[in-house]
C-alpha cells in the first residue's frame, strides 16, 4: 500500500511539474522568446510588446485569483482551466494572422499559469505526504526551468514561432490529461479538512493579510524588475548582434538555471523562507545588470541567464516557502495572493520597461531593473516566525 501511493505521489509530482513547464516555460514565458520573430512578422514595437506583456500579466493574476478562491476545494476544477486556457492561447498564436489576434491569444494563454499555481499547490498537499512535502513543492515550482529549455529547443530545431506554439498547444492537451488521471481523487486529509467542514470555507481573516504584508509588497518589487529579462532579454541580445542561436540560447540557459533548482533544493531546504528569499533575489538583480551592461559577450550573457533562472524560479519557490511558514493550512491561498503581485509588478515592469528601453536603451534600463530587483533582498528584513503567526492569533510551535 505504501509502495503504491508513493508512486502516485511521484506521478502527481511528475506531471504537475510537466504542467508548470507547460503552462509557464512553453505557454507564458516563451513569449519574450519568440519577441524578436514575431515582431519582425507582425510589426510589434517595444512599447506596443510591453503592453502585450502587461495584458497577459493582468489574465494571469485573474487565473491565480480564481485559484485563491477555489483552489481549497476545486483544484481538479483549475487543472481543467488551466489545460485548456494553454492550449488556446497556444493554438491562437500560431494561427495569428495580425498583431491584435496574436495579443489575444497571448492574454488567455497567460492566465493557464496563474491556474495552474494554486492547483498544484493543493493537489501536492492533499496527495504527498507531509515528510517530503516541502521538496515536492519546490520540485513542482521548478518545472518552469525545463519549460524555458524545451522552448528554447524548439526554437532552434523548428522553422518558425508558429510551429513552436502549435507544439506548445499539443503539450498542453496531453500534460493537462496525465495530471487530471494520475491525482484522482484525494488520499491525505490534510489539517484544514480535519477541522473544517465542507461547505463551511472562510476566506483569510485579516490578520493573515497583516501577516502578508512583507511578502506582498517584495513580490510586487521582484516582478517588477525580472520584467525586464522576461519581456526584453532576448531582444537585448538580437540587438547588441548576438546571433539567432546565441539569443535563443540565453533562453535555454535560463531554463537550466531553473530547472537546477531541483537539484539545489536539498541544501536551501535548509534555510528559512526569508534568508533563502534575500539570496535569491540579490543574486537574480546581478544577473539583471549584467545582461543589460554586457549582452555583447555571449558567455558572460548565458552565465547570467542561468543564474538569473536560478534566482528567480528559487525565488517563487520562497514565496511559496514564506506563505507557508506563516500559515501552512492556507498555503495555495498564499500562493495565489503573492503570484497575483508578483504578476502585477511584470505588468507594470513591462509596460513602463517597454518605454524606457526605447528612450534610454536597454543598459539604463535593465540597470534600473537591477536596482529594484535588489531591493527586494534589502527589504526582506528578518522576522521570527512567531512573529509571523501571531500576526493570525496562531499557536506557535514548542508554545
Amino acid at each position: 500500500m505504501k509502495r503504491s501511493f508513493s508512486l502516485r505521489s511521484a506521478l502527481v509530482v511528475g506531471s504537475g511539474t510537466a504542467l508548470i513547464a507547460v503552462t509557464y516555460g512553453l505557454v507564458r514565458l516563451a513569449y519574450g522568446l519568440f519577441l524578436p520573430d514575431v515582431q519582425h512578422d507582425l510589426g510589434l514595437d517595444g512599447a506596443g510588446a510591453g503592453w502585450v506583456s502587461s495584458a497577459a500579466s493582468a489574465c494571469y493574476c485573474v487565473g491565480a485569483l480564481t485559484g485563491f478562491v477555489t483552489a481549497q476545494a476545486h483544484a481538479r476544477a483549475l487543472v481543467l482551466g488551466a489545460t485548456a486556457t494553454a492550449a488556446a492561447g497556444a493554438f491562437g498564436m500560431a494561427a495569428s494572422v495580425g498583431a491584435g489576434t496574436f495579443a489575444a491569444a497571448a492574454v488567455v494563454g497567460s492566465s493557464s499559469a496563474g491556474l495552474a499555481s494554486p492547483a498544484l499547490v493543493r493537489l501536492v498537499e492533499e496527495r504527498v505526504e507531509e515528510p517530503g512535502r516541502p521538496r515536492a513543492q519546490a520540485f513542482v515550482n521548478a518545472g518552469t526551468g525545463p519549460g524555458l529549455v524545451a522552448a528554447g529547443v524548439l526554437a532552434l530545431l523548428l522553422p518558425d514561432w508558429r510551429t513552436a506554439w502549435a507544439w506548445a498547444g499539443v503539450a498542453a492537451v496531453v500534460v493537462g490529461g496525465t495530471v487530471l488521471v494520475v491525482s484522482g481523487r484525494r488520499t491525505i486529509a490534510t489539517d484544514d479538512q480535519r477541522t473544517v467542514p465542507h461547505g463551511q470555507r472562510t476566506l483569510p481573516s485579516r490578520g493573515w493579510f497583516r501577516a502578508h504584508a512583507l511578502p506582498v509588497v517584495v513580490a510586487l518589487l521582484f516582478g517588477a524588475g525580472t520584467a525586464s529579462v522576461w519581456t526584453f532579454g532576448r531582444a537585448v541580445l538580437v540587438d547588441a548582434g548576438a546571433s539567432g542561436t546565441t539569443s535563443v540560447l540565453l533562453w535555454v540557459a535560463v531554463g537550466v538555471g531553473g530547472a537546477s533548482v531541483v537539484v539545489t533544493s536539498r541544501w536551501t531546504a535548509a534555510l528559512g523562507a526569508r534568508a533563502l528569499w534575500r539570496g535569491s533575489t540579490a543574486l537574480t538583480g546581478i544577473a539583471v545588470v549584467v545582461l543589460g551592461l554586457a549582452p555583447q559577450w555571449d558567455a558572460t550573457s548565458l552565465l547570467a541567464g542561468a543564474v538569473f533562472g536560478w534566482g528567480y524560479t528559487t525565488g517563487t519557490g520562497a514565496l511559496i516557502a514564506w506563505t507557508t511558514e506563516i500559515d501552512p493550512e492556507r498555503s495555495a491561498a498564499g500562493t495565489s495572493v503573492l503570484f497575483v503581485v508578483l504578476v502585477l509588478g511584470q505588468a507594470v515592469g513591462a509596460a513602463g520597461l517597454g518605454v524606457l528601453v526605447d528612450g534610454l536603451g536597454p543598459a539604463t534600463t535593465f540597470a534600473l531593473a537591477a536596482v529594484v530587483t535588489v531591493a527586494c533582498a534589502v527589504l526582506a528584513v528578518r522576522r521570527r516566525r512567531s512573529e509571523d503567526r501571531s500576526e493570525l492569533d496562531l499557536p506557535v510551535a514548542g508554545s
